[in-house]
């Protein structure tokens, strides 16, 4: 008799199986009710096909619908094979090359005959897509040899997989999974057991775009088929639904419309900001200096170009140099025809981060353990040498200006510090109305120090997050495992928005490498020389994203205390033109941004146009207001207006035109 494989279920109960037996074989065994809902299965915490066979003794979770996060990733994957499977039988003669699922739904890169692909082809292909998923064809995995695989993909003509199959490792198992008999690709899955077990009515294609072949710009150009996937037509309703709400939200449309700032391709990931949008910034920089100074940090300013030779003792160089911008430190050869360049040209480069520079201010002069903890900030602009590609409006930038500080402190006080620094970060999220999650961020695969130094920074900030009441479900604590820093482990915050998007802001890194490749150090109790523990920390992350998220967030329609203009005295006649600009200087006086509008335009046409600038508070006079020495107000996004004295509704509007930090 074969041995028998002892399977361990999540409750502790086990079953002895004989090999060839598959989750779905211990599901039906279970009952009817499980074998028709799972999907998938956990086999020692891997994600496997229900219908791959156990290979020896085992722990396993089997997959339904409720288990979501896993249950997307099967039915994503699949919808990509099925796109490439319909792709392949409506333009034969179409390369296939790579379809991975992404974080709503999937996409695959193809190799077209004659055309690149338009977004008028994709209605026939979600309709080749419906046929395959309603013909329920099995999924089936199978193990290739290297020679049979690449054998495979050079007789279909199949240029891209023969090359990517070429160059996996030796070491690697290869699979491939057939959709029925007659169309396969090359995959590691897993996959649902046939393509009817995908929603037909849950998936959307939603646009094309160009890709290099492995995202070199050397090698040929691919067409990318993109598709969101849900597990029912309810969650792809949904998610359309969020797309058209964020397309409304878009910061790039809004801040158009507002007059916020532009982009243009003379300073490519650079922000030109208009006046209001400048002020937009002011405020928020007015803000974080009257936190960060009721904190007790001390603000400088360092240069935007050190010496290459700075960011190869701090590690950067090596680890972070394609992301910069180098610069000769020389005068440019301006006389003939030869390099603007020489080879003997010294190299500097563009900060793409302040750290550095901050422990070179920590270094100037002696320091005692009595002035530590050292909290430095500086609204520090930096430049990352971005792709073209990558750069999304405010999003994504290539020069930009971080809330950054750094705090020396001794081993003693990093839990404080870290404690002290999440309360700060709760009360500036709050203050703006996001509720977050916050993750820990461990060590990486690639990274600088040693086990022992990574063991302590990683337990000092869950020690630290722990001791804040943070490290809870309702702050969605999780750890990340490998996606630290290669210096230190971070904290981030994660924001929630106003449509349930998350977007990661703030951070704070636990850091012992750069104090000790930098020779930071100071003067302890016991009189010999100590290095201090350095802590990378931001809240707002950049001011471009910051304010691009606040603009999505609120769909344009800012607090009135960042409001670029908090109110407008509109008039109905001409005859309350004088009243409309001694309200208007009234309100100014009282600090409170405001414009007049005495055009010769019919209210309504006024109420229209300041509604769309999102102004908060439109104060409308006419002839009555001006005698009676009153205004009629009209709040953003409301129907109805409200008729009270000037005074009053100065002291109003100064009242939620005040900072939160600042109110009473």
């Amino acid at each position: 008799m074969s041995e028998m494989f002892k399977i361990t279920l999540p409750d502790g109960s086990s079953r002895e199986v004989a090999p060839g037996t598959t989750p779905a074989d211990i599901a039906a065994a279970i009952g009817p009710g499980l074998a028709k809902a799972a999907i998938g299965a956990r086999v020692n915490g891997e994600l496997f096909d229900i219908t791959r066979p156990f290979e020896g003794d085992a722990a396993l979770a089997l997959v339904t619908a409720r288990d979501e996060a896993d249950a997307l990733e099967l039915v994503r994957h699949d919808y990509a094979h099925v796109l490439a499977e319909a792709v392949q039988a409506l333009f034969p003669g179409t390369q296939i090359t790579f379809g991975p699922s992404t974080d709503d739904g999937f996409y695959y890169d193809f190799a077209p005959k004659d055309r690149a692909f338009t977004e008028d082809d994709l209605p026939a292909i979600e309709e080749a897509m419906r046929k395959i998923i309603a013909a329920n064809k099995p999924l089936r995995r199978e193990v290739w040899s290297r020679e049979q695989l690449i054998s495979r993909w050079k007789q279909q003509g199949e240029t891209f997989k023969a090359e990517w199959a070429a160059e996996l490792p030796e070491s690697e198992e290869l699979t491939v999974y057939w959709s029925g008999d007659d169309w396969l690709d090359m995959c590691r899955g897993p996959h649902l057991a046939s393509t009817g077990k995908l929603d037909p009515q849950a998936f959307k294609l939603t646009r094309v775009s160009g890709a290099y072949w492995r995202g070199d710009q050397s090698k040929a150009m691919l067409s990318r088929v993109y598709g969101t996937g849900w597990l029912n037509k309810k969650q792809l309703d949904a998610h359309l639904t969020r797309l058209e709400e964020a397309a409304k939200r878009d910061h790039r449309k809004l801040g158009q419309e507002m007059d916020l700032f532009h982009l243009q391709q003379e300073a490519h990931g650079s922000v030109f900001w208009h006046p209001k949008g400048y002020r937009i910034w002011r405020e928020l920089e007015a803000y974080m200096r009257r936190a960060i100074d009721g904190a007790g940090y001390k603000e400088v300013k360092t240069p935007q170009v050190m010496d290459a030779r700075q960011w190869e003792q701090s590690g950067h160089w090596g680890k972070y140099r394609e992301n910069m911008f180098v610069i000769p430190d020389e005068v440019p050869n301006t006389e003939d025809e030869g390099p603007i360049v020489s080879d003997d040209a010294e190299w500097m480069a563009l900060k793409p981060m302040n750290c550095p520079a901050h422990v070179l201010i920590f270094r100037q002069g002696l320091k005692s353990y009595r002035e530590l903890p050292l909290r430095l900030y500086e609204n520090g602009c930096c430049h990352r040498n971005e792709p073209h590609g990558a750069l999304h409006g405010l999003m994504r930038v290539r020069q930009f200006t971080q809330d950054d500080a750094h705090i020396f402190c001794r081993e003693d006080q990093i839990v404080s510090e870290v404690r002290a620094f999440c309360e700060l970060a709760d009360r500036i999220y709050k203050d703006f109305g996001f509720t977050y999650s916050i993750k820990l961020a461990l060590r990486p695969e690639k990274r600088f120090g040693t086990e022992e130094m990574w063991d302590m920074a990683e337990t000092e900030l869950r020690n630290a997050v722990t001791e804040a009441g943070l490290a809870t479900p309702e702050y969605g604590w999780e750890e990340l495992p490998g996606e630290g820093a290669f210096y230190a482990p971070k904290l981030e915050w994660h924001l929630t928005d106003a449509i349930g998007r998350t977007w990661q802001v703030g951070t704070i890194q636990s850091d012992r490498v750069l104090p000790e490749r930098l020779d930071a150090g100071y003067i302890g109790e016991d009189g010999e020389r100590h290095r201090p523990v350095m802590l990378h920390r931001a809240i707002f992350g950049s001011y471009e994203r910051f304010i691009g998220i606040l603009i999505e967030h609120f769909a344009g329609r800012l607090p009135a205390w960042l409001a670029p203009v908090q109110a407008v005295v509109a008039t109905i006649v001409s005859d309350a033109d004088d009243y409309a600009h001694e309200a208007t200087a009234a309100l100014r006086a009282a600090g409170i941004r405001t414009e007049t509008d005495t055009r010769n335009e019919k209210i309504n046409y006024k109420v229209r146009e300041h509604s769309l600038q999102k102004v908060p508070y439109l104060l409308v006079v006419g002839k009555r207001e001006a005698e009676e020495g009153t205004v009629a107000i009209r709040t953003l996004g409301e129907q109805h207006q409200k008729v009270m004295p000037l005074a009053e509704a100065i002291a109003m509007l100064k009242a939620e035109a005040t900072p939160p930090d600042l109110r009473a």
